[in-house]
């Protein structure tokens, strides 16, 4: 299994970061992959439950939301669309000085025999880009 874990601080309050970060369905709006619920949450459109599809066209992944902490906390797993055992992503939110610490892990174990180092930069490249596009995002409605 790899793991990697970025920890920054975007400067915006903690309400406007998390909200970015939970209303997955609207990504695509600053992020350059496709997003949709494809199923919503059993007490809310986008809570625990939910299956967002992301990706290019029809090749991607469906992640299912199995905890929500509003402002605190999002863990999603993928549930289809990736040769994995096992992937998670850990978002959390805290008040920092300037803004809003954000620790975003994720963790994968492939079905495939790929190289640790392999795997962590891929997973280093995908929560870059979504943290990349989260600050740009936040900078305008802060």
């Amino acid at each position: 299994m790899a793991s990697y874990t970025v920890d920054t601080v975007i400067e915006a309050p903690r309400d406007v970061v998390y909200s970015i970060f939970a209303d997955r369905e609207n990504n695509s709006d600053f992020l350059p992959i496709s997003t949709r619920l494809k199923t919503p949450g059993t007490t809310e459109r986008q809570g625990i439950g939910a299956v967002h599809f992301i990706g290019l066209g029809p090749v991607g992944a469906s992640e299912q939301i199995i905890e929500l902490v509003p402002g605190e906390r999002i863990v999603y797993k993928v549930v289809a669309g990736l040769p994995v055992k096992r992937h998670v992503g850990t978002i959390g939110f805290t008040d920092a000085a300037n803004g809003t610490r954000v620790v975003y892990t994720m963790e994968s174990e492939p079905k495939l025999p790929v190289p640790g180092k392999v795997l962590e930069m891929a997973l280093k490249v995908l929560i870059g880009a979504f943290v990349s596009g989260v600050r740009k995002e936040a900078a305008k409605r802060a």
